[in-house]
């Protein structure tokens, strides 16, 4: 394996700490790093500052747990949605796939990540608890579950399916116009809209139960 000669320590340690986050391998950043090298000390500065800021004062909103700048999100608090339904995703990757096809008018609630024994996250890791009490306080008519249709998305499905189908709520899962293995993310705004409208009965989606 080569080890790649840097003639400048700072410029090393700021390529490394660059390729620690997620996709940036080391080449890519060094060529991130000699970018902001060539920008004004004031760019760099202001970029430097909304990083912090982020990590600072971001907060996630007490009601659906998406990223916020406020107690509560913007989406949560529109008068205009339907807050009978409740749209469950992993992540705000997904909150934002899903507003981006503009079919769909009510809350979320996100999970922040899915069953996955492989990577030691268990049901107590996600905030399923925070949704079982949702349905349990508020007048919810619908759980979406619109989670990746993975082996560990669909296994977390079924998790909330079994705590909640006691409940009188309709629990209806997207269309397979996702196809199997896709994440909500990378799939285009006009199938994930037409899956989200032609959504169906979570249990007429699954045998053995």
């Amino acid at each position: 394996m080569i080890t790649e000669k840097y003639s400048s320590k700072l410029l090393e340690n700021a390529v490394n700490e660059f390729s620690r986050l997620p996709g940036i391998g080391k080449k890519t950043a060094l060529r991130l790093v000699l970018y902001l090298l060539k920008k004004d000390e004031s760019e760099v500065n202001s970029f430097c500052e909304s990083i912090t800021s982020l990590k600072k004062n971001i907060k996630y909103c007490k009601i659906c747990h998406n990223i916020s700048d406020t107690e509560i999100c913007d989406i949560c608090s529109q008068s205009n949605r339907h807050s009978g339904i409740i749209c469950v995703v992993e992540n705000i990757r997904d909150v934002m796939a899903i507003e981006n096809t503009h079919q769909f008018i009510g809350l979320y609630h996100v999970l922040g990540g899915i069953i996955s024994p492989m990577d030691g996250i268990g049901p107590s890791e996600l905030e399923i608890d925070s949704l079982i009490k949702r349905v349990k306080e508020e007048k919810v008519s619908e759980i979406i579950l619109a989670l990746s249709t993975t082996m560990e998305g669909d296994t977390t499905n079924f998790y909330i399916y079994k705590k909640l189908k006691n409940f009188p709520v309709k629990i209806s899962t997207l269309s397979r116009g996702v196809s199997i293995g896709d994440e909500l993310e990378y799939t285009d705004e006009v199938t994930l809209g037409r899956s989200i409208r032609n959504r169906q009965d979570f249990e007429n989606s699954i045998t053995g139960i």
